[in-house]
């Protein structure tokens, strides 16, 4: 593009989503809107999460914005259908569905568990029916016999009580057959402990003959990652003033307005947060428990990682990623890998520097592998966590691994 009286060449500048991104829904900006804070946001996102009953502020830094209508950063519009285009996704991103609302999910358990006090109420009340059948089937009373009627035993209405009874007695032996079936699936929470530990090697020596519609307790043994478990705490110095920890530093929450925290270099200024532990050597684990926040990344990077950059979009950090959308994405210096749509509830790390490796793992009853990638580093390494969406309220907890 010529300049006046100036010839001026076109000048190459690369660009990827994250500088054209979107903090809130993590995807290319939308009919962008800017705030006077400079942040940028998509503008139905910006107002979705007004609407929610957020502050009127920007979610990236707090600061407070105008109630004036929300104008289309026309530039900004501009460069993402660029972008767009040039990543072969059209001229402009087809519309992104709004976030499922989070629903509490119930286990097989107490479902179960449910049903076996469903069936014990039907039992009683069977029962208690059955106890006055007598009562309404008993024969005609001595007035009525000397009235001189004929009262024969075989009479309809003697014929249907005893139907009734009869009914009444299969319907509660069925109702018992059910309960005793029910009662037996939790028998085994009610061993003894000891009995449990005796039968469990003989359990998992025989799983791979097990058929596929077999029901058997989960084994609370303990991880396969248990000789170097620790519990990281979290750095006060990089938690960004939208966020805030627990008092044992190992729950960190989304804050329902901005934090005044001390001024500090290594603090974020989005929603992210480092651990204190410096790991430099030798092999770790740790568990995350992610079920209390929609979208969230955890993994680690290094403590010279650029404090307005986001994890895993560095050439020095590394994580998985889940958006509450239903996508599970693996970021590796600043690589994403599709990994599917299953959520884990709890987040397993496995850092071992002795071989340069990082994995993360599904912590259900057992560890289960999700990704697993290379890791090299010329400093030392920091657990790192990411709340984006920025909900108030969503939480990351670091667990205690089982030992």
């Amino acid at each position: 593009m010529a300049g006046a009286g100036v010839g001026v060449g076109a000048v190459p500048v690369w660009l990827d989503e994250d500088d054209l991104g979107c903090c809130i829904c993590q995807e290319l900006l939308r009919d962008p809107t800017t705030l006077l804070c400079g942040h940028s946001f998509c503008r139905a996102c910006l107002g979705r999460t007004w609407r929610a009953g957020a502050p009127r502020a920007c979610p990236a830094c707090r600061e407070p914005a105008p109630r004036a209508p929300l104008r289309k950063n026309l530039l900004l519009q501009h460069l993402a259908d660029k972008l767009s285009a040039a990543a072969g996704l059209g001229h402009a991103p087809a519309p992104r569905p709004a976030p499922p609302p989070v629903t509490a999910q119930r286990s097989v358990t107490e479902v179960v568990q449910e049903l076996t006090a469903l069936v014990g109420k039907l039992v009683d009340i069977t029962k208690s029916v059955q106890r006055q059948g007598p009562l309404l089937g008993s024969p005609p009373d001595k007035e009525a016999s000397s009235s001189g009627q004929d009262v024969s035993l075989a009479s309809p209405t003697s014929v249907t009580s005893r139907t009734s009874e009869e009914e009444v007695k299969a319907i509660l032996h069925d109702l018992e057959e059910i309960q005793e079936k029910l009662k037996g699936n939790f028998s085994w929470k009610e061993a003894p402990e000891e009995q449990t530990q005796v039968e469990l090697p003989e359990a998992v020596s025989s799983s791979s003959c097990l058929q596929p519609d077999r029901s058997w307790p989960a084994s609370k043994r303990a991880s396969q990652f248990a000789q170097w478990a620790i519990t990281p705490t979290f750095d006060l110095r990089s938690l960004s003033c939208s966020l805030e920890v627990s008092k044992d530093c190992r729950t960190v929450t989304v804050s329902h307005c901005q934090q005044n925290y001390p001024w500090s270099p290594q603090r974020f200024s989005a929603s992210q947060v480092f651990c204190s532990q410096a790991l430099s050597s030798g092999r770790h684990y740790w568990e995350v428990d992610t079920q209390y926040c929609n979208d969230w990344a955890v993994g680690v990077a290094s403590w010279t990682m650029a404090r307005d950059r986001m994890l895993g979009r560095t050439m020095d950090s590394w994580c998985v990623e889940w958006k509450g959308t239903g996508k599970l994405s693996a970021w590796t210096m600043a690589k994403e890998t599709v990994l599917g749509s299953d959520r884990p509830g709890v987040v397993g790390i496995w850092l071992d520097l002795e071989e340069g490796k990082l994995a993360f793992y599904s912590v259900a009853n057992q560890e289960s592998l999700m990704y697993e990638c290379e890791v090299s580093a010329s400093s030392p390494l920091h657990p790192a966590f990411w709340l984006f969406g920025l909900r108030q309220g969503n939480s990351l907890i670091i667990k205690q691994a089982r030992v």
